[in-house]
């Protein structure tokens, strides 16, 4: 599987990078049609998106190049090749949430609000942005076997882009990818239905991704370590109570719009 969508010889257009675009371009999309319909103002949101996605993607790159200081200490220029790949979803969340805070509270309008129109659109390019690793032949699992892929009813090219260094491996991504997208029909009706208390659908996307990155993070085999433990599933635990919590805090406020 060749990473390099097209290659102009001076300079190439990677196939993760073209997914991140379509990631955030759909998501983006949706997000932006969904604040319509609740009355909040399309210069705030394109304003937010402006500065928070920048933030979003340091938050991304500094987690990912923290846990793996021991290459990039020598490599020091390799920081700053995105385009290869290492960007960690968990850092990418915390720094674009931290803006959020501190522009929702500037421009006086509710946290909550703001963050379960967001989560939609997230979930659903993370949904896309996986495929970018699939192209970058990462976020894979452990090694199997061509029967065992086969068995999965996967298509060929799948399991074609499976095959790394004469070697099948688990394809994690797609699980990912899988769940994301069904986390995001789940939000969307939710939403749809729930909208009138601030913090339930956050709360919803943080459970629901929490238990899918815990549960397929146990099955890879590039996890961000901190000592022997996998910093995802340390993460998805912590996500996975604020989200009960947030979900808690939520119906007992009873907001309204």
């Amino acid at each position: 599987m060749n990473p390099i969508m097209i290659d102009f010889g001076i300079f190439q257009i990677y196939w993760y990078s073209f997914f991140l675009l379509v990631a955030f371009f759909i998501g983006g999309t949706l997000i932006l049609k969904q604040a319509k319909k609740r009355n909040i103002r399309e210069d705030f949101i394109i304003n937010l998106f402006f500065y928070t996605i920048p933030m979003a993607f340091i938050g991304a790159r500094l987690y990912y190049v923290v846990f793996n200081w021991n290459y990039y200490s020598v490599n020091l220029i390799d920081i700053f090749k995105i385009w290869e790949g290492g960007l960690a979803i968990h850092g990418g969340v915390l720094f674009g949430f931290l803006f959020v805070c501190y522009y929702t509270k500037k421009q006086n309008i509710s946290l909550w609000k703001i963050t379960d129109i967001l989560v939609i659109g997230l979930i659903l390019g993370q949904a896309i942005g996986r495929w970018g690793n699939f192209f970058n032949r990462e976020a894979h699992g452990a090694v199997t076997t061509l029967s065992h892929l086969q068995d999965l009813h996967l298509p060929n090219f799948i399991i074609n882009g499976m095959y790394i260094d004469s070697t099948y491996y688990i394809p994690t991504f797609l699980y990912e990818s899988i769940w994301n997208f069904i986390g995001f029909v789940i939000l969307y009706f939710f939403y749809r239905k729930n909208n009138h208390k601030f913090g339930k659908t956050s709360g919803l996307y943080l459970i629901w991704y929490g238990i899918g990155r815990f549960i397929i993070e146990g099955m890879r085999t590039d996890s961000l370590m901190l000592g022997n433990i996998r910093m995802a599933q340390l993460v998805s635990i912590v996500t996975l109570i604020f989200g009960i919590i947030l979900i808690i805090y939520s119906n007992r406020r009873n907001v309204n719009e």
